[in-house]
């Protein structure tokens, strides 16, 4: 173990022995090792072919100065002979080949840990962490508007390998040794196992255990996250350490993956927990300065080391960033801590869009961080990810008796560097990821006051990710109680990038935002009697919902992010709120898409666990849910489902289209539809003439 132990260290330390010693700025270089064509050279639209970049960058921070002091633990990293810090991260740009064509703008893409997803999102395309041809641009929206795309490492968790964007952050040392503390790792699987990551995700390392800690290490498990936890004896499991492979190019990985083995293997559904003393921390705040000082390089530096410079100047004169679920997150993160403003005090990014982030925060800037942690129902419920503050706006928490907001930092001191934002969400963080606490006080009595320079919307009916937009059998090939829901909202997210485009550079107002509210009578208590959600045959309403704690981590968590209590305390609970349904189920005071407000189904943000998979009836995490609709009135009486059938709702498939050529049109009137996407809707009608025919 110990031999173990100082391989894992040594691949901690490895990257500062040949770390040069010269600066020239925040960014120190930035070197492309690979140049070549995007799409085999296929020209899109009038910004012509793309190229791809690829290679890493180096940083310099100065612990000392005020745009770096929010960073845990910067001041405990090795030094060079200037006093700053080092560290670096891998790099990925798609750029039109002749920059002069381009829109002038960077979209920053926040890798989910460690991969891209822009593409996935925006040309809903189906490409990896390396795209290369044209299908891996999909239908190549974001290329036909000129958009430079920016990709890169922030997470020093991730292990290398399949394309994954790594972070290899400095060291954390005490008297010149790797610190010491303690570390919580939840696991669960969803089928036996043989053994598990501490991390719970293949992909990610983990703080190696020290041998002390193993020896007085405690792993417990239990069903569901309120249970009491069983103790499994010390001579039932084990640890191994296998040091991460480097990669080829780029730069390495910080930690080992660390496998834990359990006697008999691991059981579905239970939460395995092991807390033990770790050693290793690195300062993984230090990827929010990351982010910063490489969009301000590419936008602000006139230079040849630029490679996005024209001969008149730098070819991007805006940025906007984009981030999914823990990347949306990062970037409530990054506004909160200040990263807006570059240690110059100019702006970062002109636009800040969290997609489906929720209420939550994240363990990104902490002694002994997990980045990839989130709070959900059951699974990864204790880690400090939704904490307040939830709005962007002031607010006043009673729990803590203290006032805070998510801009206020900015506001107070770097008012030139708050940010346009776009805050999307789906039904489904409503019901796990505490959505309702952007837009309400903590305790979910009152809506909240929305700053003028930010847009809520909130799209009815959709779950985390978006679906395949086909209409499910009435089986489900899932692990859950209900078919699969197969919403797909990213024709909401283009138009609204188009919306956000014109706000910054025309000044021309967004939609207004469109979320359920208190005052509307909206957004209300999750019970079913409340929400009005019918008695649907077959069908469970969950008698559960994610709803952040406030627990105590110990005295050093609030001011210098160190976790000593573990497991952490629970103090008291927030409240959350769900959208109120109509007679189908489906919500309102949101943004229908044209198969919510024209429907076959009813469309949920919640599904839950399957007996087979155990935790039974816990919530599906991030799932949702479609429930069909019966298709004559005598089918609709035999099982007993209080909704209208669909020869009962439409008189034939022609009535159905023109119902949803309406609902398109409304869409592209407010400004939340594109007139391409309009018809590509319109076209795919045809598939659905079935669920009109006896």
């Amino acid at each position: 173990m110990k031999k173990l132990q100082a391989v894992a260290v040594v691949a901690v330390l490895a990257w500062w022995a040949g770390a040069a010693k010269t600066a020239w700025a925040e960014l120190v270089e930035l070197n492309i090792h690979r140049r070549e064509p995007f799409a085999q050279g296929h020209s899109f639209g009038n910004t012509g072919p793309y190229v791809k970049l690829v290679g890493t960058a180096r940083f310099a921070l100065d612990p000392q100065h005020a745009a770096n002091r929010p960073i845990v633990d910067l001041e405990l990293a090795p030094r060079r002979a200037d006093g700053k810090v080092e560290f670096t991260a891998d790099v990925y740009i798609l750029a039109p080949a002749d920059l002069r064509k381009s829109n002038g703008t960077i979209l920053y893409d926040v890798n989910n840990r460690g991969n891209k997803l822009a593409l996935r999102f925006f040309n809903d395309a189906s490409s990896g962490n390396d795209p290369t041809t044209a299908e891996d641009a999909g239908n190549g929206f974001l290329m036909r508007r000129g958009y430079i795309l920016v990709w890169s490492g922030w997470i020093g968790e991730l292990l290398p390998g399949e394309g994954r964007l790594l972070l290899a952050a400095p060291p954390v040392l005490e008297n010149g040794r790797p610190v010491r503390g303690v570390a919580r790792f939840e696991m669960s699987t969803d089928k036996p196992a043989e053994w598990l990551p501490l991390s719970r995700r293949p992909g990610h390392g983990s703080y190696p255990p020290t041998d002390a800690g193993l020896e007085k290490a405690v792993l417990t498990w239990r069903m569901r996250e309120i249970d009491p936890r069983v103790v499994i004896p010390r001579s039932q499991w084990r640890v191994e350490i296998h040091p991460p492979q480097s990669p080829q190019t780029g730069v390495p990985g910080t930690l080992p993956q660390v496998r834990l083995y359990v006697a008999g293997g691991f059981r579905p559904g239970y939460l395995y927990e092991l807390i033990t003393e770790v050693e290793g921390a690195f300062v993984q705040g230090v990827g929010f300065a990351g982010v910063r000082d490489l969009v301000s390089f590419l936008r602000y530096d006139t230079s040849e080391r630029n490679p996005l410079r024209l001969d008149t100047g730098p070819a991007a004169r805006y940025a906007y960033a984009f981030g999914v679920s823990q990347s949306g997150r990062f970037l409530r993160h990054f506004l909160y801590l200040g990263f807006n403003a570059d240690e110059q005090g100019r702006r970062v990014f002109d636009a800040v869009w969290p997609h489906v982030a929720g209420g939550g925060l994240g363990f990104f800037n902490h002694r002994f961080a997990q980045p990839t942690r989130h709070n959900g129902q059951h699974e990864d419920h204790a880690y400090p990810a939704d904490l307040f503050p939830f709005t962007y706006g002031e607010s006043y928490d009673p729990l803590q008796q203290r006032r805070d907001g998510i801009l206020e930092r900015l506001r107070r001191e770097h008012p030139q560097a708050v940010p346009k934002i776009f805050h999307t969400q789906t039904s489904a963080e409503y019901w796990h990821r505490s959505g309702s606490l952007v837009h309400t006080d903590p305790l979910g009595t009152s809506d909240a006051v929305i700053p003028p320079n930010v847009r809520i919307y909130a799209f009815a009916g959709a779950q985390h990710s978006p679906g395949s937009g086909r209409l499910p059998q009435t089986t489900t090939q899932l692990p859950t109680d209900l078919p699969a829901n197969p919403a797909d909202y990213r024709p909401l997210l283009r138009a609204l990038l188009d919306a956000l485009d014109a706000w910054v550079k025309a000044e021309q107002e967004p939609p207004a935002s469109i979320y359920p509210l208190i005052r509307e009578g909206t957004l209300v208590l999750p019970d079913q009697k409340t929400t009005g959600f019918p008695a649907l045959p077959g069908v469970r309403y969950p008698e559960v919902i994610q709803r952040p704690q406030l627990f105590d981590y110990g005295p050093d968590f609030a001011k210098h992010g160190r976790i000593t209590q573990e497991p952490p305390r629970p103090v008291a609970a927030y409240t959350v709120l769900v959208p109120k349904c109509d007679a189908d189920g489906n919500e309102l005071g949101m943004i229908r898409l044209p198969d919510i407000a024209v429907p076959l189904a009813t469309y949920t943000g919640w599904n839950l666990r399957h007996r087979s998979i155990g935790a039974e009836a816990m919530l599906a995490n991030l799932l949702g849910a479609c429930i069909p609709l019966t298709k004559t009135a005598n089918d609709r009486q035999k099982l007993g489902d209080p909704r209208r059938a669909i020869l009962e709702r439409y008189r034939d498939f022609d009535d159905y289209r023109e119902q949803y050529r309406r609902a398109c049109d409304a869409l592209v009137q407010q400004r939340f539809l594109l007139d391409e996407d309009r018809q590509r809707l319109l076209e795919k009608l045809n598939e659905r003439q079935d669920w009109f025919r006896p």
